[in-house]
């Protein structure tokens, strides 16, 4: 009888492609990982895993064996939502991943409403950017993911995956609060051709939309600084050091010395929605999360 655990490693190791990149997706160690995967070859009594270079690579019949391991975790996860679902509760453990401005915009609010409404329910947030998030959810490390998009750059979606909106997220152009512009109701990204920018670090999903944007508007920006978080941006701006466009989700206070102003382009947005495997589409807990994590997206007034 094969054993469900060491199929679901063997599968996050084809997956991963690493005893390590498994270990971390798993949330064990790399000793649990060649523990398991040492019991599965002895219970097939066939070579799963073969040495290349420092690491390791699927034999055939490691191979062979995880393609038929996908299917029966993927039926399990169907068996599991439909016990779910005749149950009709949201109950047992649910793994979520978010962005960093929707896990402080948006799942404080959420995660409270779920603890209050649904107390059998254990949910677990990670912090983590769509790059890691959308692979997450594929994989089945995390159930539920929040992810974004730009409204003239869509985000690349696997097949085998349920989306649900949350909300529409508005950026705003901010600027010193000194700036020639500061005093207007609203701008166009145009009228600072001659500023210097702070964006999100290159080569990221945001960075890659607003260059794609600017250029797109005659705009050649020159980018001088960079920073992840939106409040460091902040900071950097209210230091008189330039301007960026700033998502509202999230944004908290603005700094003093900093002036956040419209854009007369109201099409320039983010899209936030949430994301989970089809397979798990009729679980009680995935819609109830859906559901609290929209009530939260529309108080923000995106």
């Amino acid at each position: 009888m094969l054993n469900l655990d060491r199929l679901r490693t063997l599968y996050a190791v084809s997956r991963h492609g690493s005893v390590s990149g498994a270990a971390e997706g798993l949330h064990v160690t790399t000793s649990a990982v060649s523990q398991q995967l040492a019991k599965l070859e002895r219970e097939t009594g066939q070579q799963l895993l073969a040495k290349n270079g420092r690491g390791v690579r699927l034999t055939d019949a490691g191979r062979l064996l995880a393609d038929h391991a996908a299917r029966i975790l993927s039926q399990v996860e169907l068996a599991q939502a439909d016990l779910e679902a005749q149950r009709g509760q949201a109950v047992g453990e649910l793994l979520m991943g978010a962005f960093p401005t929707a896990v402080r915009g948006i799942f404080p609010a959420a995660l409270g409403r779920l603890r209050v409404d649904h107390p059998q329910l254990r949910p677990r947030l990670q912090e983590m950017e769509p790059d890691e998030s959308v692979p997450a959810v594929v994989r089945g490390d995390i159930d539920l993911a929040v992810v974004l998009d730009w409204y003239n750059k869509p985000l690349p979606m696997p097949d085998g995956l349920v989306k649900a909106p949350l909300l529409d997220d508005p950026v705003d152009l901010a600027m010193p609060a000194g700036h020639r512009l500061a005093d207007r109701d609203a701008v166009d990204p145009e009228e600072f051709a001659d500023d210097e920018w702070i964006s999100w670090p290159q080569g990221g999903f945001c960075f890659d939309w607003l260059m794609i944007t600017l250029r797109g508007k005659g705009l050649e920006p020159r980018i001088c600084h960079t920073a992840r978080e939106h409040h460091t941006q902040l900071a950097l701006i209210a230091a008189g050091l330039g301007v960026a466009v700033v998502p509202r989700l999230g944004r908290g206070a603005v700094p003093e010395g900093v002036r956040v102003v419209p854009l007369r382009q109201h099409t320039m947005r983010r899209h936030v929605y949430a994301i989970w495997r089809a397979d798990a589409d009729r679980r009680p807990s995935i819609r109830a999360a859906v559901d609290v994590l929209r009530a939260a997206g529309e108080r923000t007034g995106g």
